[in-house]
């Protein structure tokens, strides 16, 4: 009993972290990229800006990954209220980010175009530990986890037509 519990944990666990890794792994494209197109072009003397700017895109496109594919199936508050929390802990996780490229930049003096990619993947890095965490505990919580296997997880179809209590559950 404690053994199958123990399985299906991880097994949940191992669901979600695939999926967040993925959306994260597409996000960090885009934030990188534009965040490069930005400081290589109209905020080249502004890196802090360009990178709440390319943070703030890639927040977007995560919630949508993360709500409709990543926590698809937790479900048990109003959207708009879910919203506020993401983009709440989004915000926070964004400030940490950009508060660590602003202090590479600025105060370790680490220029360049290496520097400044090297700095915002790391700050990417620790918004993102921070968010993994927030997302568990506040935004999308409480509520049951199917009992999806992990490989189906990866490549499930990104959208579901099904209502929430209607979904059909998988056995491992």
């Amino acid at each position: 009993m404690l053994v199958q519990r123990i399985q299906t944990l991880v097994r949940s666990v191992w669901r979600e972290a695939a999926k967040f890794g993925v959306i994260g792994v597409l996000n960090t494209f885009v934030d990188i990229g534009l965040f490069n197109l930005l400081v290589d072009g109209p905020m080249n003397d502004k890196v802090t800006t360009a990178k709440i700017i390319s943070g703030g895109v890639a927040t977007v496109l995560a919630w949508i990954g993360n709500r409709y594919w990543t926590f698809r199936h937790r479900r048990n508050r109003p959207v708009h209220h879910e919203v506020v929390l993401f983009f709440v802990v989004n915000g926070i996780a964004l400030g940490i980010s950009a508060l660590w490229v602003a202090f590479a930049h600025y105060t370790l003096d680490m220029r360049g175009t290496l520097w400044l990619n090297v700095n915002a993947f790391i700050g990417i890095g620790l918004g993102t530990i921070f968010r993994f965490w927030a997302y568990k505990k506040y935004v999308f919580a409480n509520e049951p986890i199917d009992s999806e296997p992990a490989t189906e997880a990866l490549t499930e179809p990104l959208q579901d037509t099904a209502e929430p209590g209607q979904r059909q559950r998988h056995s491992a």
